[in-house]
């Protein structure tokens, strides 16, 4: 439960960082912009980590499918301390992660208000899943929607090479 609320904070403080440390009043729109990338790159970085040190006994993966429901369930789970509530697919490289109860969006109030507020919030969890994925070999585009908090959804397209 502490080791929980430690990630919470030092995720809230990461951010806090970041966007001091861009803030600039000339051009809101481009810090925005940078701020998400640096948080998006973190995240990817901490995901390529994370899963080679997860995987490193488990047999290969037989397909996309088999690799994001790893993601969903042991990853996620490790990370979260929840699986992902989930995961759809069309079955052509594109899969939608929803997480009803987003750890990292539990501390704002539930509704609308805060929703502008969300993507900060959410760059670092995507560049999380887009580097397990790359470390896995999978190429991919991820994103984030949030339409009422704190659930959202995860929206990950695989690049086909």
């Amino acid at each position: 439960m502490a080791d929980d609320a430690l990630f919470e904070f030092l995720h809230m403080e990461i951010v806090a960082h970041v966007y001091k440390e861009q803030a600039t009043w000339e051009d809101i729109d481009k810090e925005r912009v940078t701020c998400v990338s640096t948080l998006e790159l973190m995240g990817f970085r901490v995901g390529q980590g994370l899963i080679e040190r997860f995987t490193k006994d488990c047999p290969t993966f037989k397909d996309d499918l088999d690799i994001m429901k790893f993601l969903c369930k042991d990853l996620w789970s490790t990370i979260f301390k929840k699986q992902i509530d989930n995961l759809r697919t069309n079955h052509q490289g594109t899969y939608v992660l929803q997480d009803n109860t987003f750890a990292l969006l539990t501390q704002f109030s539930s509704g609308k208000q805060y929703l502008e507020e969300a993507p900060k919030y959410l760059a670092f969890s995507c560049g999380l899943i887009r580097g397990a994925l790359s470390n896995l070999g999978l190429e991919s585009v991820v994103t984030a929607e949030v339409s009422l908090m704190p659930s959202c959804k995860f929206q990950v397209v695989i690049q086909k090479l």
